[in-house]
């Protein structure tokens, strides 16, 4: 037994378990970088294998940054999935704020009818979307993919966060209160600070299906100025020949990102999900 009353095979086997999953979920994201760095023949020969000095080849980085405007690809991923995390974090916080905190009749109708897109796909409205996109005069422009990211991933923010923010102690807001803080000031400054790991979560959450997505940039923002980088690696997809070089790289490339969020986010990420499992 050690000082937290765990018996030590039990917290091994936690430690053992822990390392497998993550060798395997990280499994597919090594293959895909190691064979980035390999001939078109090694590759299929031994995929496995890591490059060696026989085998190692930069084609597909070169490629990758001669064909197309990579760079442009990707400064348009990351301005859309920032703006769109920007906005999803800020008004589904402020929504379900004001679901946990004031109590009308219809509260429980208006939070069930701000959940049903986690339930709806909103891909299921693509029609409708891109005719009010073309109404509005926004096809090919990265606002629309900004407001149809930000629609998606509002509906998972305010569930997430209406639970966490009910657990804040009415005492400590009603005390702003007291000492003359606005409504406001006791949302930036006292609650948004105590749900923190809770909005780390849901920006990981939210922020894998805007950067992976490739049917709304399709749809609604196809053009050379306006691709992101999951569209923009289908450059070098076609229906017969697939130059496997350079998809690879520019998917080795476009998980960078990904894995820079969860090593800034990763305690707070595992804080907000395991939060409330343990009395």
């Amino acid at each position: 037994m050690n000082r937290a009353g765990v018996s030590l095979p039990h917290s091994i086997a936690a430690h053992a378990a822990l390392i497998a999953y993550t060798g395997i979920a990280l499994f597919p994201v090594v293959v895909v970088i190691i064979n980035s760095f390999k001939s078109r023949a090694a590759i299929f020969r031994s995929p496995l294998s890591p490059p060696t000095a026989a085998t190692f080849d930069l084609v597909g980085y070169r490629t990758v940054l001669e064909q197309g405007d990579f760079l442009l690809y990707f400064q348009n991923s990351l301005v859309v999935t920032v703006a769109s995390l920007f906005f999803i974090l800020l008004f589904g916080s402020m929504a379900a704020f004001a679901l946990a905190e004031y109590r009308f009749r219809g509260n429980t109708l208006m939070g069930l009818y701000l959940a049903l897109g986690i339930m709806i796909p909103i891909r299921l409205g693509t029609v409708a979307i891109l005719q009010l996109m073309v109404a509005s005069g926004l096809v090919n422009t990265l606002t629309a993919l900004v407001l149809v990211y930000t629609a998606q991933g509002l509906p998972l923010c305010v569930f997430i966060l209406a639970e966490f923010m009910k657990q804040v102690s009415d005492d400590l807001k009603n005390a702003g209160r007291i000492d003359g803080l606005s409504e406001y000031r006791i949302f930036f400054r006292l609650v948004l600070p105590l749900v923190r790991p809770a909005m780390a979560t849901v920006a990981v959450f939210s922020m894998i299906p805007i950067w992976n997505d490739l049917w709304f940039p399709l749809i609604l923002a196809p053009s050379e100025a306006t691709k992101t980088i999951t569209l923009g690696s289908q450059l070098f997809i076609g229906q017969y020949v697939t130059n496997w070089n350079a998809v690879l790289a520019a998917l080795s490339l476009a998980i960078l990102p990904v894995l820079i969020l969860y090593l800034i986010f990763s305690r707070q990420l595992i804080r907000g999900i395991t939060s409330g499992a343990v009395k």
